[in-house]
C-alpha cells in the first residue's frame, strides 16, 4: 500500500505492507486524515514509520475480540498510521460514523478532538452546568471543540484565548463567551473581572510555558486546571504559595502513556455523554484546507507555518 513515511529527507511516499490486525483490532481502508501537532514530532524522528494518529474510512477486516463491528462500517479513529492507504486500531478506541452522510474528510477531525477534550473537561476537569472555563489555546481543532464542548455541556462563562486577531475573531462562532489576546498583559485579570473575581473552575491549558502563572491566576478556590498542550514550551514558572492558597488540582493528560484499556473507557465515557449530539450533527469542525495523500509534507508545513484555522485533511 501507499503511506507517507518519515524518512530522513522529511515526509515520504512510500510502498509499505498492509498492516494486519490483531484479534483486537479493526483494518480500516482510510479514506481522510487528519493532522496534529504531534505529526509533526513522528516527521522530525525520521524513524521509517508510517506518520499520522487520525483517521476516517470503511472497515474491510475485524479481528475475533474487536467488538460489535462489521465489514463495511464507516468509522472514524485514532491510534498510528494514519497517512496510508490502510491503518489498524482498537476495536473499542474507534467511533462509528454517526451519519451515513457526513463525508469521510468532516469525521476525520473529529475524533481525537471528542476524545481529547472530553477527557479534558470531564473526566479531570469535572466540568458540570454552571461552571466557568478557559480554554488556553482555543483556535486549534482540539481547542475549538473544548468551546463547543463546554457551552453543549451548560458551561456559563466560556473563555478562549488565541494570539492571532483573525481566529480570535471567529471563536465566537465555537461557543466563546469572551475571546483574549493571551499577548495582553492584563488578560488573566480580565477573566477574574468577568468572573466576578471568583475566576474560573475548569481551565484546559494548552499552552503552559514560560507564562504559566498568569494561567494560573485565572483559576478559581477549588478550580482545575488540566495539562493538554505545551505549545508555549514545556517550561515555567509555577506558584506554589498560590496553588495551596486556591486549593488547585493541576493534572497533566496524554494518550502515550495509556494503555489499551485506558484509551477504551476513556472512549466509552465520551460515546455515552456526546454520542446523541455526535449523532445530531452539534460538534463540528472546520477544514481549513485539504491535501492529495502525496503533498502530505506540504500538509505539515502548512501546520508548522500555524497560519491554519480548523483542521487539515489529506484525501485518499
Amino acid at each position: 500500500m501507499k503511506a507517507i513515511v518519515s524518512a530522513p529527507e522529511g515526509a515520504l511516499l512510500a510502498d509499505v505492507p498492509v498492516p494486519r490486525p490483531a484479534p483486537h483490532e479493526i483494518l480500516v481502508r482510510v479514506k481522510a486524515a487528519s493532522l496534529n501537532r504531534a505529526d509533526l514530532a513522528g516527521l522530525a524522528a525520521r524513524d521509517g514509520k508510517v506518520i499520522g494518529m487520525e483517521w476516517a474510512g470503511e472497515v474491510v477486516e475485524v479481528g475475533a475480540d474487536a467488538g460489535d463491528w462489521r465489514t463495511g462500517d464507516r468509522a472514524m479513529c485514532t491510534g498510528a498510521g494514519a497517512y496510508a492507504e490502510y491503518a489498524v486500531t482498537d476495536g473499542g478506541r474507534a467511533i462509528r460514523i454517526p451519519d451515513t452522510a457526513l463525508p469521510y474528510d468532516e469525521a476525520t477531525v473529529l475524533t481525537l478532538a471528542l476524545q481529547a477534550m472530553h477527557d479534558a473537561l470531564v473526566t479531570h476537569g469535572r466540568l458540570t452546568a454552571g461552571c466557568d472555563v478557559l480554554i488556553h489555546g482555543a483556535s486549534s481543532g482540539v481547542g475549538l471543540m473544548g468551546l463547543q464542548m463546554a457551552r453543549l455541556l451548560g458551561a456559563r462563562h466560556v473563555f478562549g484565548t488565541s494570539s492571532a486577531p483573525d481566529k480570535r475573531a471567529r471563536l465566537a462562532e465555537f461557543g466563546a463567551t469572551h475571546a483574549l489576546d493571551p499577548g495582553d498583559a492584563d488578560w488573566h485579570r480580565k477573566i477574574v473581572e468577568a468572573t466576578g473575581g471568583k475566576g474560573v473552575e475548569v481551565v484546559v491549558d494548552q499552552v503552559t510555558g514560560k507564562n504559566f502563572g498568569q494561567t494560573m491566576q485565572t483559576a478559581a478556590v477549588g478550580g482545575r486546571i488540566v495539562n493538554l498542550g505545551r505549545l508555549g514550551g514545556a517550561d515555567g514558572s509555577f506558584d506554589f504559595q498560590l496553588h495551596a492558597l486556591r486549593r488547585l488540582a493541576y493534572i497533566g493528560v496524554t494518550f502515550r502513556s495509556r494503555s489499551v484499556a485506558e484509551v477504551r473507557e476513556l472512549n466509552a465515557r465520551m460515546l455515552a455523554d456526546l454520542g446523541t449530539a455526535i449523532g445530531a450533527g452539534k460538534l463540528k469542525l472546520p477544514i481549513d484546507s485539504r491535501y492529495p495523500l502525496a503533498q502530505a509534507g506540504e500538509a505539515l508545513a502548512h501546520m508548522n507555518a500555524n497560519r491554519h484555522f480548523g483542521k487539515i485533511v489529506l484525501t485518499l
